[in-house]
């Protein structure tokens, strides 16, 4: 990664964490889709990077994030678990040359084979600690589907509007 890539994404990390912390912590669909998009963060790291740097980012970001929310070590858990599983589903599911992650690049089914798993995971852990039980099961699953599907959502609108189509 140059350095040029470098800055990019230090701007990237500082992006996602002031729109999680001044937009999308408002964003609450019934009570029971919460929006995480910082989680896009880390999905659409570039492919080279290397995987200490990525989870040291995932526990960096995740305690930004906690400091926010007053959640004692919650989204920093469930970050540096996602980037850690990273690596792995990218090579589970690199069938086709990929130079970037993005929407564009990889198509719609790739990147929904791709993240809707790793939000999944993050949204679980971060709700099934939360909850500290499985009395409420039902309310907490209901919880990770409706927010994984609401966060997905995001993250997919944001690719589309933000991200340049490269050939």
């Amino acid at each position: 990664m140059n350095n040029t890539n470098i800055f990019r994404q230090i701007a990237y990390f500082f992006l996602y964490i002031l729109i999680q912390i001044f937009l999308a912590k408002n964003l609450v669909l019934f009570e029971v889709a919460f929006c995480f998009v910082y989680v896009g963060f880390l999905l659409l790291l570039p492919l080279d990077t290397d995987r200490l740097v990525l989870l040291l980012l995932g526990f960096v970001l995740g305690l930004m994030i906690d400091s926010f929310y007053d959640t004692l070590g919650i989204h920093a858990f469930a970050c540096v678990f996602i980037a850690y599983l990273r690596p792995w589903l990218i090579s589970l599911l690199a069938e086709q040359e990929v130079n970037y992650i993005s929407i564009h690049q990889t198509g719609w089914g790739w990147f929904s084979t791709y993240s809707l798993p790793l939000i999944f995971i993050h949204h679980l852990l971060i709700f099934f600690i939360e909850a500290t039980s499985f009395q409420y099961l039902a309310t907490t699953i209901v919880k990770v589907v409706s927010s994984t599907l609401f966060t997905f959502s995001l993250v997919v609108i944001s690719q589309y509007l933000f991200v340049s189509v490269k050939k």
